[in-house]
């Protein structure tokens, strides 16, 4: 274990605007455990589990952060793992000015929605990480944040969201003091893990939810369209939680030599970067399937209207044939019903009415007429 670095004895500068001001908050929940909605008083505690290890072994568990520093500073091969929820900025001040942490991580981690990066301040690592988890109910993806400091002597994890579980990780840590005795790039370590096994059900849950929408697909349902969108855009947020961590861990395994990491860490990041590799390829396999099902969605979608289009129009065709019909036997009738109605008038100087072949004339005229038009609406097949 490397000496423990100065303590500055106040809190760097802060950088206007950039910074989320202390107030009220939520209640911070057990480590990892869901969080509660409720407002609480702005004196709320941050403070989810600080505890100070030597030989990986917990030998004390203040109450507060100034006893964990006195603490820390009472051994001298000690090593302090503090976890928040959602602190204040008096809180994680107070942390840069014990540890020597920089003012831009500060930021970082009082501000949020930062990218999984991982940067290194001196003899400080300040990493973020996006950890994810599924909610069967609403078949959606969730998405927290971590950041982790880590230092010679410490490892402190500022938690926004529900997701990890750290308080897990601590105990399975605890469960194995030859592991946790590496110091903190073993809790480091431990933490990567656990972020990247969240993974895992998140996984199952999208190819769960990937395989229920090719049936809806395929079975015409209406709302399917939207529920693609909903998960290419959770997709593409898994997307940005996990493809970078694949460059960041390999980073760190690139220094393995420099800072002579230990053989059985070595060990432990390897399998992690494995897990995260092969998550990223899923993940990009499911943005390319999704990316297909939509299109087949547009393609099905189109073929059923082009279908109702053919109908309306075999439905309209049809009902001109119809109407062509009618006004080709109104015509028709027409002829005979207008010289019927001229000879029927009540007018004495009309002619040819004391002609004695006037009746037969106009029986046969009629007569034509109607036979000419049937023709001619039979040859233009209107009959």
């Amino acid at each position: 274990m490397s000496e423990r670095p100065d303590r500055r004895p106040t809190p760097p500068a802060k950088r206007p605007g950039r910074l989320r001001p202390s107030g009220p908050g939520t209640t911070p929940p057990a480590d990892g455990g869901q969080e509660p909605a409720a407002a609480v008083p702005p004196n709320h505690r941050s403070v989810i589990d600080s505890a100070v290890y030597r030989d990986g072994l917990r030998v004390a568990s203040p109450a507060t952060l100034a006893d964990t520093f006195r603490q820390l500073r009472e051994q001298p091969d000690g090593m302090a793992w503090i976890g928040l929820h959602r602190p204040t900025e008096s809180e994680l001040h107070s942390l840069a000015g014990e540890f020597n942490l920089h003012e831009l991580a500060v930021e970082d981690a009082l501000e949020a929605h930062q990218r999984p990066k991982l940067e290194r301040y001196g003899d400080t690592l300040f990493v973020v990480l996006r950890a994810a988890r599924y909610l069967d109910a609403p078949e959606e993806v969730e998405f927290g944040e971590l950041h982790v400091f880590v230092g010679p002597d410490f490892l402190i994890t500022v938690r926004h969201g529900g997701a990890p579980d750290l308080s897990s990780v601590r105990r399975r840590m605890e469960e194995n003091p030859a592991l946790l005795s590496l110091g903190p790039e073993a809790a480091l370590y431990a933490i990567l893990d656990a972020v990247v096994d969240g993974y895992a059900p998140v996984v199952a849950g999208v190819q769960t939810d990937i395989d229920e929408i090719e049936t809806e697909v395929f079975r015409g349902d209406p709302a399917v369209s939207r529920r693609i969108y909903e998960l290419s855009r959770e997709m593409v947020e898994f997307q940005r939680a996990t493809r970078p961590l694949v460059g960041m861990l390999h980073g760190l395994m690139a220094g393995f030599a420099k800072y002579g990491t230990d053989e059985e860490l070595q060990r432990y990041l390897r399998d992690v970067a494995d897990h995260v590799t092969h998550t990223s390829e899923r993940v990009d396999g499911f943005r390319q399937a999704l990316t297909e099902i939509l299109t087949v969605n547009a393609t099905l979608v189109s073929q059923q209207q082009n279908a109702e289009m053919r109908a309306l129009a075999e439905a309209g065709f049809e009902q001109n044939e119809e109407i062509k019909k009618i006004s080709s036997w109104a015509a028709i009738l027409f002829a005979p019903t207008l010289v019927g109605t001229i000879y029927g008038m009540n007018f004495e100087t009309m002619p040819e009415l004391k002609w004695a072949g006037g009746y037969p004339f106009a029986i046969l005229l009629m007569a034509m007429v109607c036979v000419s038009l049937y023709v001619i609406f039979k040859k233009r097949d209107w009959l």
